[in-house]
């Protein structure tokens, strides 16, 4: 044998040596021990790998807390996994760990909540039991058509998921019950839930931050709370609506797109107010954004467009409203070309629904159908200016006791027959 090829022989054996030796090491030190660790106040990690279950697992944690690591692997459970504990960190390996609820019964996949019998300090029965911050990061949990939530939580506050993939469950993806302190969502995967991807009843302050979301029924329901700062978020093809908000205030939804819901994008229901809706793209879904019931809300900055009706609807129950800097427009793009094909040009406009208290000024309204601004009335007191009207009609001089000026109406040159089609959703 050469030199060269006893040399390589040689570095491989001792590779493999090193690799089996830590192989050893991390078996050993994953392994229950009885020392008391080195670093004062320090618990020991969890390994799940360790144990015949998850549960058993989580089981493991103290009452104090700590952290169950979960290996790469499916796991499937036919239970909820429950976790009643606060300070708890459950860790997986990515979506190569897969925890999959083979139930059919309806039961939850992961439920978090405080324990049946929680005491308060002088022994009595607590009759508000809380668990304070829980974490679920880096794992995949999927469910089936039978099953119920992918993560059910109640009364968990500073509840924080992050990186979980959470699919295919036969309800909500994630349901947050009254988890009012502060709940955090981001960078999730919430995807083929039949119910809602992330329900929150109950829950203030909340983060709802670079999610994707995808056919869910609907996207997300935030109802009964306040504070909802949802950014960042990609929602697609959903078979209802997208986000829905009600009896909520002071809360922003902005920098989302959203895309192919088969209802509405957006809808705020049930005395909400004090709420700013800005720079989303809401494109191709059925409707726009519906304010049913809303006051004190604005809606700026937005860019609307291939909406088979109503982009902007604002309701009889809603008013004191401002619509500014959006944009109504179909696929133009220049030229007397389009970007979809010359049957698919459908683009809607605002609705003013016997509204009233409304501004709407530094819009632009083009080749939208079949109105610029359709007026049910009696809409009254609004201010109309400064808007930029092209290739549209339009029926905002039949706004009564309102100001409109500095509106300039103008055509534009016809779609050509041969003009750009590209193939699209």
């Amino acid at each position: 044998m050469k030199r060269s090829q006893t040399s390589v022989l040689f570095s491989f054996l001792i590779v493999a040596l090193l690799f089996n030796l830590n192989l050893v090491a991390a078996g050993q030190e994953n392994q229950p021990s009885s020392k008391k660790p080195k670093l004062a106040g320090a618990r020991p990690v969890i390994h799940a790998i360790n144990y015949a279950s998850i549960q058993e697992a989580i089981d493991a944690i103290p009452d104090e807390g700590g952290v169950v690591l979960l290996p790469p692997g499916k796991f499937e459970i036919d239970q909820p996994l429950v976790i009643t504990k606060g300070d708890v960190l459950i860790m997986g390996a990515g979506s190569a760990t897969h925890i999959h609820n083979k139930n059919e019964a309806g039961k939850d996949a992961i439920a978090i909540h405080p324990p049946a019998d929680a005491k308060l300090p002088d022994g009595k029965k607590d009759p508000k039991p809380r668990i304070w911050r829980v974490q679920l990061q880096n794992f995949r949990v999927t469910g089936n058509e039978k099953s119920g939530r992918g993560i059910n939580a109640k009364w968990v506050q500073e509840i924080y998921i992050h990186g979980v993939t959470c699919s295919y469950h036969g309800s909500d993806g994630i349901f947050l019950d009254f988890c009012f302190e502060d709940p955090r969502v981001s960078d999730c995967l919430i995807t083929y839930n039949k119910a809602t991807g992330l329900n929150t009843i109950g829950c203030h302050d909340i983060v709802v931050s670079a999610n994707h979301f995808e056919e869910n029924l609907d996207a997300l329901h935030c109802m009964d709370g306040f504070n909802l700062c949802m950014s960042g978020n990609n929602l697609d093809d959903h078979l209802r609506d997208g986000v829905i908000i009600e009896n909520t205030y002071g809360s922003i939804v902005c920098a989302n797109m959203i895309e192919e819901c088969q209802g509405r994008a957006i809808v705020l229901d049930r005395e909400c107010y004090g709420i700013t809706l800005s720079a989303n793209v809401i494109a191709h879904n059925g409707s726009g954004i519906i304010l049913d019931d809303a006051h004190g809300c604005a809606v700026s900055a937005n860019t609307f467009t291939l909406l088979a009706k109503d982009a902007l609807r604002i309701g009889p129950k809603s008013g004191r409203i401002t619509v500014t800097g959006n944009n109504f427009s179909n696929s133009y793009i220049g030229n007397g070309n389009v970007k979809r094909r010359t049957n698919d040009l459908k683009a809607a406009g605002l609705t003013l629904d016997k509204t009233r208290g409304v501004t709407v000024s530094g819009n632009l309204f083009s080749s939208v159908r079949p109105k610029a601004v359709e007026v049910i009335e009696p809409t009254t007191n609004v201010i109309f200016g400064n808007n930029l009207l092209i290739d549209v009609e339009s029926d905002h001089k039949k706004l009564k006791d309102s100001i409109i000026k500095n509106i300039l109406e103008t055509a534009a040159e016809p779609v050509k027959p041969e003009s750009k089609q590209a193939d699209s959703k």
